[in-house]
């Protein structure tokens, strides 16, 4: 295979990291030396892709950036951080351990000069002086402390790549129906930013202290930055739902794509949760109501779906109910987002388990926004998944016959998406690229 020069360097825009870097750029590999088989090999790709796994032997991947020198890091749960290098052939030729800590479970983000870390347990964020140079750290502070633990432990972290001082960390609902959520004082269902050049000695205590970007999220647990710096979300909605008495638990709530906005200058937005769900299947409605409108499941209180509506930020785009949508991520030129799912346990039969492609645009106003009608069902398109999705299995967050997909990170050095899985038998980081 032609190998490009390494000299050769190309500024691309990371989705993840939200990086501007100047990294080599590097060949796709047909192969790598040393790298296991899939663990789970019954897979289907997408006419015009191919796939690779690059990387196996890993715990629990959830979330990979890369640092301006094109260095992946890789934070691996219940074990910490790791940091992996790449030779000229494109595959990865040196593995080792940035940190090792066990309470750190999904969060993982760098400034864009690749000088700071930030990563999140259940309970803290923390930060660290970043050498991309020597791929060490030094200097760990916590920055953040004081968020509740309940069902969802996983605290996502982005970087503003327009204005790097603030930090964006979201906390999930503790339950399914987390009622008191409905007070953003909570510090659940939420996603606040901190402005780490005001950070006190002792860190942000996350309930009490600083900005509310947007709330009323049941579980936001990726969100990236398009080219302008604004934020798009995806949402976990919830689970065995009726409404009337009826279930509609197999094809509602919807799992959500959500425009969070500028985080320079948004705030306060509400989503909806705990009082109001998006509709991914209008059948049950008889007609009243459309895919992406918002619905309630009970009107105790006064809660209707036509008072939802009003009042609450609708999604952009809606996925198929119980998906389970991990991570977001843009590619180099935001044409496309790609979004992974996780797979879903509260649904027959079960769906997920995939990586899917949404067209974006750019608008006359220079914002960028998905092609398709915020009622569309069909506003995206597989391109990586499992062969047979109804017949995988999701015993627990990570166990499944499948794997169970997480991060999703454009690669500077120009080959593709990264994608991870956290199935518990083994971690796995595969490479999506586009045939030539």
């Amino acid at each position: 295979m032609h190998i490009l020069s390494v000299t050769a360097a190309v500024a691309v825009f990371l989705g993840a990291a939200n990086v501007v870097a100047q990294v080599p750029q590097l060949p796709v590999p047909t192969t790598c030396t040393g790298v296991s088989a899939m663990r789970f090999p019954q897979y289907t790709v997408a006419p015009g892709w191919q796939f690779l796994k690059i990387a196996g032997g890993l715990q629990g991947v959830r979330t990979i950036v890369f640092d301006p020198l094109g260095n992946m890091l890789v934070s691996e749960a219940r074990k910490g951080i790791s940091i992996h290098t790449f030779g000229e052939n494109g595959c990865i030729s040196a593995s080792t351990m940035l940190i090792s800590d066990i309470s750190l479970n999904h969060g993982l983000a760098l400034t864009p000069d690749g000088k700071t870390l930030y990563a999140s347990s259940e309970r803290n964020a923390m930060s660290w002086t970043y050498d991309p140079a020597t791929r060490t750290v030094s200097n760990k502070k916590t920055v953040v402390t004081g968020m509740d633990s309940g069902i969802h432990s996983t605290r996502n972290l982005l970087v503003s790549p327009k204005s790097p001082n603030l930090v964006m960390l979201q906390v999930g609902s503790n339950s399914n129906l987390d009622m008191q959520s409905v007070q953003a004082a909570t510090g659940r269902a939420i996603v606040k930013i901190f402005d780490m050049d005001k950070a006190p000695a002792n860190g942000f205590n996350y309930k009490t202290d600083g900005e509310v970007l947007a709330w009323g999220l049941r579980n936001e647990i990726g969100f990236t930055a398009d080219p302008n710096g604004h934020v798009w979300g995806v949402e976990n909605s919830g689970d065995d739902f009726r409404r009337n008495g009826a279930d509609i638990h197999i094809d509602n709530p919807a799992e959500k794509l959500n425009f969070l906005g500028d985080p320079t200058k948004d705030r306060d937005q509400f989503f909806g949760y705990p009082d109001c769900f998006s509709v991914w299947d209008p059948t049950p409605f008889n007609g009243q109501l459309k895919t992406g409108d918002h619905f309630v499941i009970n009107s105790q209180g006064g809660n209707t779906d036509a008072g939802c509506n009003d009042r609450a930020i609708k999604p952009r785009l809606t996925f198929q109910a119980h998906s389970a949508p991990i991570w977001n991520s843009f590619d180099a030129n935001a044409t496309n987002m790609y979004v992974t799912f996780h797979g879903s346990w509260n649904r027959q039969p079960a769906t997920g388990f995939k990586v899917v492609e949404i067209p974006f645009t750019q608008l006359e106003n220079g914002q960028y926004d998905p092609v398709a009608a915020p009622d569309s069902r069909e506003g995206y398109k597989d391109i990586f998944g499992a062969t047979n999705p109804g017949s995988c299995t999701a015993n627990g967050l990570t166990m499944s016959n499948c794997f169970r997909l997480t991060a999703s990170t454009w690669d500077p050095a120009g080959r593709g998406l990264f994608v991870g899985s956290d199935n518990a038998s083994e971690g796995e980081i595969y490479l999506l690229s586009k045939k030539a």
